[in-house]
């Protein structure tokens, strides 16, 4: 592939990648940007490679990147099927302002390519030294995405919104995860003693106070962000994109939200899993906890739950709580974080193309967008560095 180098000025976003390589991912054998800290376009026809650049650099934060797939599904595809005893590995120089002077760090992660089919831990590198975890990718850069999958946000399972609510908590505070995964595995085996018709109490004791601990922990710092964007949201300006009324759905949640001291919270849901073993056992599974909450948004203008907004509607909702999430992201952590957007400019009009532009680069974030349409991007003009995407590989070219 192509790669051209462009001149470096003095009003590089304070956080930002400098390059991209890719090897042996998804669709790529290899590819590798330049890049100038300008927000990026990816153009091309679907299917060229686009959203896949996009996953690459959301595995630079912890979790599974932006699609959630399992680590050995990321391996080169070029003969159909990935091969999971096949290595791949994104690699980028990360761009950090450090008083008047710029600070560059390598940062990689992937696997290792094995002789067989077994299991595999993902691999992170910090300037080529060895990561105990993927959580220390936090410490350096913070990645937002928003895609497609994301438009009907407001319209599918409560799951995928609490799964949206993760990720945003997940900016302010990285452990949110870590806390998130020991809940779900205390509570699977929960689940499982249910299923099996256990009925040692010592066994559901032992389980039950971690998923209170775990759960409380959980709840809480989802109360304490939604505040914060709330907060966010009620100072911003009024822009193209409407403002957002955020509530959460959830016991422990609105008893959190209340002011009620988190041990007493913690007691009290411990209680409750105790006194509803045989409800839970006569279904299989757990059915109280921070599992089954959900995130609610209207649209404040409107006052109008965002469900039944029109489709355009609601892409413009989104992007107004991720850009009031940007702000104060930003704010919380000293840098803008690295914003993914995919096929953003669906269901937006060119006014609202041009207002997402021109907050974008007034934000100072390395926003990386992609869509099929060059046209659609044109309102950029040289504030952005673009790149043609066909059959795998990306040529800079200029909008």
């Amino acid at each position: 592939m192509t790669v051209i180098d462009v001149q470096v000025g003095n009003d590089k976003p304070p956080v930002h990648l400098s390059r991209l390589v890719v090897t042996h991912f998804r669709s790529y054998e290899r590819a590798a940007l330049a890049l100038d800290g300008r927000p990026v376009v990816l153009t091309g026809p679907n299917g060229a490679g686009k959203t896949n650049l996009l996953e690459a650099i959301s595995l630079l934060s912890p979790g599974r990147g932006l699609r959630g797939v399992p680590f050995h599904d990321l391996g080169h595809r070029a003969t159909g099927e990935a091969d999971p005893r096949r290595g791949w590995a994104v690699a980028a120089t990360l761009q950090r302002a450090q008083n008047a002077d710029w600070d560059e760090t390598a940062i990689g992660t992937g696997q290792a390519p094995s002789v067989d089919e077994s299991p595999r831990v993902r691999i992170v590198r910090i300037d080529g030294e060895m990561q105990p975890s993927a959580g220390v990718l936090a410490d350096y850069l913070r990645v937002l995405w928003l895609t497609p999958a994301q438009d009907r946000l407001f319209m599918d399972s409560a799951g995928g919104r609490r799964r949206f609510l993760d990720r945003l908590v997940m900016g302010f505070d990285p452990t949110h995860g870590t806390r998130a995964n020991a809940f779900e595995k205390s509570l699977r085996e929960r689940n499982r003693l249910l299923s099996e018709d256990v009925r040692d109490a010592m066994w559901y004791s032992a389980i039950e106070e971690q998923i209170a601990e775990y759960g409380v922990a959980m709840a809480a710092a989802r109360v304490e962000t939604i505040a914060r964007l709330k907060g966010a949201i009620e100072a911003a300006a009024e822009s193209a994109f409407p403002k957002s009324l955020l509530a959460l759905e959830g016991d422990l949640e609105a008893a959190l939200g209340r002011g009620e001291p988190a041990t007493d919270v913690e007691d009290r849901y411990r209680s409750l899993l105790e006194e509803n073993r045989a409800r839970d056992r006569g279904v299989g599974r757990t059915l109280d906890g921070p599992h089954r909450s959900d995130l609610l948004v209207r649209h404040a203008p409107k006052d109008m739950e965002a469900e039944a907004c029109s489709t355009g509607e609601q892409k413009a909702l989104l992007l107004g709580l991720i850009l009031a999430n940007v702000r104060l992201l930003t704010r919380a952590v000293g840098a803008p974080p690295l914003l993914l957007l995919d096929e953003v400019a669906a269901h937006l009009d060119g006014d609202r193309r041009a207002a997402l532009f021109d907050e974008l680069c007034s934000m100072g974030v390395q926003a990386w967008m992609t869509g099929t349409d060059e046209a659609q991007f044109h309102a950029l003009g040289e504030r952005a560095q673009a790149f043609v995407v066909r059959e795998n590989c990306a040529e800079e070219r200029t909008l």
